[in-house]
């Protein structure tokens, strides 16, 4: 194994173990962090300065999109207006690995006069950022990745983790579902699953419906022309019953000689699994799923056909 090979394999190992040294630094404030930002009635605003900022905007971006309105701002910026964003309902997340960075702690006394609290986040609990915090996260590690101990490596992982530890509890404790997390993801493949609905793909046009009294014989031909595998019966603008090529070769098996005597009727199914044009993808994929099923029929309020949705228009 070549040293390359090594170090990199080293600096992993090296931050593996960071991460798992939080295990014993979560506790009762790590509770406590999280109903504040649960309760919060405004947004969770993240900050921090240099490599800490890098990971409090990452932070903040992973919150926004798992329920939790928060966003990342430099305390640099603080001081040229953007102070102006923050209200009292809102709760400060502060990360700083030694609690002493100087451009957040100038920070830290306009929030207490505005009587916002604070979450701080740094390796040292007796810091001035731990002090002035209303709750404070222990976040150590042993070393740095880095082989001279000094440049922010496995520090900064282990506050990204303890990041996406409060996101996840906070996700847990909203009983944040899929569907919502779609909301929060709408270009996405899942987004477009959970929000596309039937009346989005459904084929409107050259629908094989097929009336009851077809002999099967022309009934093969229908299906065929149609490309879906299947006919659907329509009585009085309702759909009345379903027929597939599979139930058109089990009635072949089963009646032989006798198949082209019989009509649609003695063979379609006279209930379909049918969903209405809001059903959303996701949900039909179930419904197709239970049902071992590839198509089902998308029909208004009084059962007349709308459209039919097959397997291949739900593959977004």
């Amino acid at each position: 194994m070549s040293k390359i090979i090594e170090y990199g394999i080293q600096c992993i190992k090296d931050e593996a173990e960071a991460t798992l040294g939080l295990l014993g630094q979560i506790d009762e404030s790590f509770e406590k962090a999280v109903d504040m930002m649960y309760h919060c009635h405004g947004k969770i605003i993240v900050t921090g300065v240099g490599k800490s900022g890098h990971i409090g905007a990452k932070i903040a971006a992973t919150l926004s999109s798992t329920g939790t309105p928060a966003f990342y701002i430099n305390p640099l910026d603080v001081y040229h207006g953007d102070l102006g964003v923050m209200t009292s309902d809102d709760v400060v997340l502060a990360l700083s690995n030694s609690g002493q960075t100087d451009e957040l702690l100038r920070f830290i006394p306009m929030l207490l006069h505005m009587n916002i609290p604070i979450i701080g986040m740094s390796a040292n609990p007796k810091s001035l950022l731990a002090k002035y915090s209303t709750v404070h996260l222990k976040v150590k590690v042993e070393k740095e990745a880095c082989p001279l101990n000094l440049a922010p490596t496995s520090s900064t992982t282990a506050a990204l983790v303890m990041g996406d530890a409060l996101a996840v509890a906070l996700m847990q404790v909203r009983n944040f579902k899929p569907r919502d997390f779609a909301q929060f993801h709408p270009g996405g493949e899942l987004g477009k699953r959970l929000l596309t609905t039937a009346a989005d793909v459904m084929r409107i046009e050259n629908m094989p419906i097929i009336p009851k009294e077809t002999h099967l014989g022309d009934a093969i031909i229908e299906v065929s022309r149609g490309k879906l595998g299947l006919g659907v019966s329509v009585e009085n603008g309702r759909v009345v019953g379903l027929i597939t090529d599979g139930d058109i070769r089990r009635a072949m098996e089963k009646w032989q000689s006798n198949f082209f005597n019989k009509t649609v009727e003695d063979i379609m199914t006279r209930n379909p699994k049918t969903v209405s044009p809001s059903t959303k993808i996701a949900d039909i994929q179930k419904i197709m799923h239970k049902y071992k099923i590839h198509t089902v029929l998308v029909v208004d309020e009084k059962m007349g056909l709308c459209g039919i949705v097959d397997h291949y228009s739900c593959m977004l």
